[in-house]
């Protein structure tokens, strides 16, 4: 059955805010009215008493989902769960800790309506996070947003909105250390994507599971990503321009010496003859692994799956 909301948190440990974060999503849910929901914790493997006290939660509401897993998999893999498993027409995802506000989920609501959004994402405007964190955040989302062709404050914050077709979409392609990339995702497969300033608030219990090397990570995730996104349908254009650099210098290289040995008429091995040699071995290795990877390319093409809509004149007159 779809209903109207779903609200998924992921956790890894977060025994000491759950029931206050749970009541504070019921209360919202109830004052506005938001109609049938669910709300679908996913434990992350946590090893304190984060499991018992969701199903203590969950005896008192039957609208609570509890999801958990064997071992910690890390949060790009809860949300893709949480993803597949949602039932909601508006799905939003929100961290444990406390610090993101519930009464942003209408908020979300009522400009994904007036904007006709698919998806939105948190932007913690004033955050309440010590300096180390920020500075390292605000160089990652510039990076990111010149890097991915869309112009967002915030691609980290954990509090955002979606509609069912985007998770139902990416949610395969939520891996590893992607989630931070889940806007960027839907902006390249066609859906449209905006922000919203929300409020943070201070961290009340425990501490960040996140240090500095989530950020290196993320670098190498969205270079990833950007290759991915621009050459996944023409993967010979990346491997063939490789090849044809290293045979250039390899070709660049022998004709030298056999212009040496036009002259002289006597030659002598050295190590820059044996690179040059390996240059071009190495180009024919390139443009064998795009030939390879255009063969693999056109054969996945038969199951591409394209958004597209039909306008009708009566679209073309609204």
């Amino acid at each position: 059955m779809e209903l109207n909301l779903s609200v998924i948190i992921p956790l890894y440990n977060e025994e000491e805010s759950l029931k206050e974060l749970h009541q504070k999503i019921q209360d919202v849910i109830g004052k506005h009215e938001l109609g049938p929901y669910e709300i679908l914790f996913i434990n992350d493997g946590s090893n304190d008493r984060s499991l018992d006290i969701l199903k203590s939660i969950q005896l008192e509401d039957s609208n609570v989902r509890i999801i958990s897993f064997l071992k910690n998999y890390g949060k790009a893999a809860a949300l893709s769960v949480g993803f597949s498993e949602c039932r909601g027409k508006y799905i939003v995802t929100m961290d444990a800790d406390l610090q993101d506000d519930p009464e942003e989920i209408v908020r979300f609501i009522e400009l994904s309506n007036e904007k006709n959004l698919d998806l939105i994402s948190g932007w913690k405007k004033e955050r309440r996070d010590p300096i180390e964190k920020k500075i390292p955040s605000k160089f990652f989302n510039f990076v990111t947003s010149r890097v991915g062709g869309i112009r967002l404050h915030d691609f980290n914050c954990g509090l955002k909105f979606y509609r069912r077709a985007v998770v139902k979409s990416l949610f395969h392609l939520v891996y590893g250390e992607m989630h931070r990339f889940i806007p960027l995702l839907a902006y390249w497969h066609g859906f449209a994507v905006g922000e919203m300033v929300v409020k943070h608030h201070p961290r009340k219990h425990g501490e960040s599971k996140y240090g500095f090397a989530r950020y290196l990570h993320g670098f190498m995730d969205l270079l990833t990503l950007a290759l991915l996104n621009r050459y996944r349908t023409r993967p010979m254009h990346v491997f063939g321009l490789f090849g044809l650099l290293t045979f250039l210098v390899g070709i660049s290289i022998n004709l030298y010496f056999l212009v040496i040995w036009i002259q002289t008429q006597t030659l002598h091995v050295r190590p820059i003859m044996l690179l040059g040699v390996i240059m071009m071995v190495v180009s024919l290795q390139f443009f064998s692994l795009g030939f390879i990877s255009e063969m693999i390319t056109q054969n996945n093409s038969k199951n591409t799956v394209y958004r597209f809509e039909e306008i009708t004149p009566a679209d073309k007159e609204q």
